[in-house]
């Protein structure tokens, strides 16, 4: 049981004095009833339950979230989770610590009281009519308490998301987005700003976000030029295409959004953007839609695979993933193939990672390799030529060996219980 707080070396310059006079190993006793029952550590937010015992508020959150409906110390099965702030408790633990701040403790702030579900809808409500009315002022002011609240705590953040907000906000970005983009900037910015901490998001929210309004609002700012503004949009697509299809055909359907994502690419503004555009063109590489022959064609024509390659040779391990994915997709149609085989970089590339990143890196990397080697010309095989020239070979022993070892055990399992 911690009942003891252990006077801290470093007290300040007014304390040095009480320091010298007092033996440096000294403990101050705590009072049993400050711990609480489930941490054995001093309370900072004590709360009593329908059992009348009084708990730390974090150790009974966490004792509730694992299942447990009784109480820690009675066994009581509890009538009810509310959890009333134990006011008395926590101003006697506030004038102890200050009392004993010659020891080094330190006095435990008053806790904020935890957003509830009724404050979160009243919120949303208000939200909602600013929309209808087109009243961004109020809508700012609202989110502005949204993020307020989020900040104090997991558990803030946890009860704003249970209650609907992303769908609320999602259907607020596309009511501003549709009726002007460039009136409701900063409305909107803010809006995407506060969504992209609510990942992953509900149906409702895809609906809304995923409406040819929002999609052309976030595109815009995507060509804003603005570090933020780029960071949420991209994070908010990635998120999209990543859930459904429909979204990447909608997507490729806006003028210019190919070439923007290009640019993207060869004019990095940060690490977070790159890899998440590079999941953005590989969701869109991955979409069965009728569009998908042209997407790949327009990508290739740009250059894109030998900017990959070029991204390749230099990278940390997510952007090599991510790049390793869209150059693997590109290898599915001939243009890609033929700009490939074109590359003096290609396979010294993709042989040199296989195994040197990552098992989602490898596999992009043997898939590439596979492609190439497969639909090359018979009388031809210079891609073949070159990657066992390059050590494909023993790096493909080398996987095939870790995909046998992780095999083998799981063989002899089934074996035997056969």
């Amino acid at each position: 049981m911690i009942s003891t707080w252990r006077r801290r070396a470093g007290l300040g310059e007014s304390n040095k004095l009480k320091q010298q006079q007092q033996p440096p190993d000294m403990e101050l006793a705590i009072p049993t009833h400050f711990l609480c029952p489930i941490s054995l550590q001093l309370m900072k937010d004590p709360v009593i339950l329908s059992s009348g015992i009084t708990y730390d508020r974090d150790s009974i959150d966490e004792w509730l979230q694992n299942g447990n409906y009784t109480c820690p110390v009675t066994s009581q099965i509890l009538r009810s989770f509310d959890q009333v702030p134990n006011q008395a408790i926590r101003k006697m633990i506030q004038d102890w610590c200050v009392d004993n701040r010659q020891y080094g403790v330190e006095r435990i702030p008053t806790p904020k009281v935890p957003v509830t579900p009724f404050e979160v809808s009243e919120i949303l409500s208000r939200i909602t009519a600013s929309t209808l009315q087109g009243d961004q002022n109020q809508c700012l002011q609202m989110l502005h308490t949204i993020d307020k609240l989020s900040a104090e705590g997991e558990r803030n953040r946890q009860c704003i998301l249970a209650n609907g907000t992303a769908g609320v906000l999602a259907a607020s970005f596309d009511a501003f987005a549709s009726s002007s983009v460039e009136e409701n900037t900063t409305l909107l910015e803010h809006i995407l700003s506060t969504i992209n901490w609510m990942f992953p998001l509900g149906v409702e929210a895809h609906i809304y976000l995923g409406s040819p309004a929002s999609l052309l609002c976030m595109v815009c700012f995507l060509n804003s030029g603005d570090l933020l503004r780029t960071q949420n949009a991209i994070l908010a697509l990635k998120e999209l295409l990543s859930i459904d299809q429909q979204y990447s055909e909608a997507l490729v359907q806006i003028e210019g959004v190919i070439q923007l994502l290009i640019k993207l690419i060869k004019q990095p503004i940060c690490s977070t953007v790159t890899k998440s555009v590079l999941s953005v063109i590989f969701y869109m590489l991955s979409s069965s839609s009728a569009s998908n022959d042209k997407v790949q064609s327009t990508l290739v024509e740009m250059g894109l695979a030998s900017l990959l390659l070029e991204i390749l040779v230099d990278s940390e391990r997510s952007i090599c993933e991510g790049a390793l994915g869209v150059f693997d997709r590109l290898c599915d149609c001939e243009e890609g193939r033929e700009k490939a085989f074109n590359n003096a970089l290609t396979m010294p590339v993709l042989v040199k990672k296989v195994l040197r990143v990552s098992e989602l890196a490898t596999e992009f990397s043997v898939s590439a390799i596979w492609k190439l080697c497969r639909y090359e010309k018979r009388e031809e095989r210079s891609a073949l030529v070159e990657a066992l020239q390059v050590g494909a070979f023993q790096k493909l022993l080398l996987v095939l060996q870790d995909v046998l070892s992780a095999l083998i055990p799981f063989m002899i399992c089934q074996k035997s219980r056969s």
